[in-house]
């Protein structure tokens, strides 16, 4: 099979590999389909690690994967061949402490797909996954909405660690893929409105379409004035989901006392910064997200249902053999890229 793989930083070449093989009765062959690149994905690209994660070259990333299934073990029960599924990333070990407490996305001994030390990612033709990390899809889901699943559930996951969301104004810091997963199903909870920010005008165009009910660029506007003008009493949650420290600063004066930031982003520095008074005298609440915990399910159905809509999502297509004309587009934010899909 043919694999695409980080040579070093921004350097990938596509190499020939032997095909997987199942091993374990509850292994699945899988081909692929659609993969989207993903923000992590970029951080290997760019700079060669994630915090203590760090690329060993060569290397294959990606993680946002849907395929066929080609060929199951002999204990696999809710897949067949020709099934369409989409993969959860995630392969916990199902044993230690943090899974037994229901808590797979923090396993301590997890391995994930395109993570460096744990797993290869899924930019190969044929991936070989356990049976627990593969979902059947709706007959009317396409592989694309399928991948896109993933960071869906990412944001479905933060909504609920958010807390109960009827009635509440929030903001969303950030609307690359990761934002607009948020405000999707946060729209579905009953909110009463979004403030959402990008530096990409296409960006606020598709959260305009998307029911933000205000937007605003912060290079080109005062966000903490401007969020005072229109809510004078300040949000109740705020999302930040650009992995950047002016995005946490701003947070900081638009939530109201007792209000709870909920950090999505991942941060390419190694330390966050707080205004201590401010989060003492607001009491502010500080929650972090890792990844997702029993949501694809929701992700699925909301899809599925029509509830939500991911195709805005999805601005930029990509053949396997273009894999690296992708990452450099979405490294560069070029174009108004929202999510670049790679197609198989």
């Amino acid at each position: 099979m043919k694999a695409m793989k980080l040579t070093g930083i921004r350097q990938m070449e596509m190499m020939e590999m032997p095909d997987p093989i199942i091993t374990n009765d509850t292994d699945v062959l899988i081909r692929m389909k659609s993969l989207g690149v993903c923000g992590s994905d970029i951080h290997y690209y760019t700079t060669g690690r994630i915090g203590s994660q760090v690329v060993q070259y060569p290397f294959i990333v990606g993680h946002e994967g849907a395929g066929e299934v080609l060929a199951v073990g002999h204990a696999v029960k809710t897949v067949k061949p020709g099934d369409r599924i989409a993969i959860e990333p995630a392969m916990p070990c199902w044993e230690c402490d943090q899974c037994l407490a229901g808590r797979p996305h923090t396993c301590r001994r997890q391995k994930f797909l395109g993570c460096p030390g744990q797993a290869e990612g899924c930019l190969s033709e044929l991936i070989v996954m356990p049976e627990t990390s593969c979902f059947p899809i709706a007959a009317s889901m396409s592989f694309e909405e399928a991948a896109a699943m993933e960071p869906l559930a990412i944001g479905v996951y933060a909504t609920r660690l958010a807390g109960d969301l009827s009635n509440k104004k929030i903001g969303i810091l950030g609307f690359g893929p990761i934002g607009m997963s948020v405000l999707l199903p946060a729209l579905q909870k009953g909110i009463t409105t979004a403030f959402v920010t990008d530096k990409i005008d296409a960006r606020l165009k598709i959260a305009d379409a998307s029911g933000a009910h205000f937007t605003g660029n912060p290079d080109a506007m005062d966000v903490v004035a401007e969020v005072q003008e229109q809510i004078p009493e300040w949000l109740d949650i705020v999302f930040e989901c650009c992995g950047q420290q002016e995005a946490a600063d701003q947070a900081m004066k638009i939530l109201k006392p007792g209000g709870k930031l909920v950090i999505v982003g991942i941060p390419e520095f190694d330390r966050w910064t707080f205004d201590a008074d401010d989060m003492r005298r607001k009491e502010i609440c500080i929650q972090n997200v890792r990844r997702q915990n029993h949501a694809v399910e929701e992700a699925h159905d909301l899809i599925k249902t029509g509830k939500v809509s991911v195709e805005a999502m999805i601005t930029h297509r990509y053949s396997f053999q273009e894999t690296k004309a992708a990452f450099d587009l979405v490294a560069a934010y070029e174009d108004g890229v929202m999510k670049a899909m790679i197609e198989f």
